[in-house]
């Protein structure tokens, strides 16, 4: 998202509402000897129950936002993953919404795709087939898993985020960090708290590129007034592209 003077005509704006698709809930299940077989199944029963709630819940506030979107005639782009596969059909309405549909990760798991570059590249491609299963089209854009400024990937590989950093790019795809957080897959728990930490972001930058997560409600419930405010005060909202500017973090690995 870039602040425009009205007599300006050049400038480029973009705004990145960004959304893991972490649907699912990590299930860990400790079978004692103790327990029965009837009381595991119940509980196993109740889990699936749970698990398919929380997706419905993640549908719902998906949708929420493709509506306030769509309402202000906005096109963001969804960073998604495959952490449920049930959720899947959330990709093909972004992308006939006309918002950009980029990869993430398949399976969010840090330690499995930061174990090797194979790896990473086994699951980018993966994620790239499901995106494609559902749009039609291949995703030329990536957000790593943390951002490529993490630094819990030397626990796996050293050094693997500049190689990453650059086999990416050679592959033909262009990666994006953030440079203003909403704060929600922090500390932040309040609507009130999002759209403060947005729009005291954006004042900061003249090209600013916002992470948010449509997991979270509370962050989801503050986008139309963040929408308001950047209307109101000369902003303007677009997706990222591959000529969107650059918006990378320092690599730590």
């Amino acid at each position: 998202m870039r602040r425009k003077k009205k007599s300006e005509n050049n400038g480029f704006n973009v705004w990145r509402s960004y959304s893991d698709m972490m649907a699912g809930v990590l299930l860990l299940f400790v079978l004692l000897m103790c327990v029965t077989l009837f009381q595991a199944q119940k509980s196993y029963n109740e889990s699936i129950k749970e698990r398919d709630d929380k997706i419905a819940l993640q549908e719902e506030y998906t949708q929420q936002l493709l509506d306030v979107l769509a309402k202000y005639n906005i096109k963001v782009t969804f960073f998604v993953t495959n952490v449920n596969s049930g959720y899947q059909n959330m990709i093909a309405k972004e992308a006939a919404a006309g918002h950009t549909v980029a990869i993430h990760s398949a399976s969010h798991n840090y330690q499995q795709i930061y174990s090797s570059v194979g790896a990473y590249f086994d699951d980018l491609n993966e994620m790239s087939d499901i995106i494609y299963s559902q749009t039609g089209s291949r995703p030329t854009l990536v957000r790593f898993p943390g951002g490529s400024s993490n630094s819990v990937s030397k626990k796996y590989c050293k050094g693997i985020m500049t190689e990453l950093a650059k086999d990416v790019t050679d592959q033909g795809y262009k990666y994006y960090d953030w440079n203003v957080s909403s704060g929600d897959a922090g500390g932040t728990t309040s609507t009130s708290e999002v759209y403060q930490n947005v729009i005291n972001g954006i004042q900061s930058h003249n090209v600013s590129v916002v992470l948010q997560h449509d997991i979270k409600s509370f962050s989801v419930d503050a986008v139309e007034s963040i929408i308001q405010w950047g209307l109101a005060n000369g902003y303007t909202f677009l997706p990222l592209t591959t000529s969107s500017p650059d918006v990378h973090h320092g690599i730590n690995n």
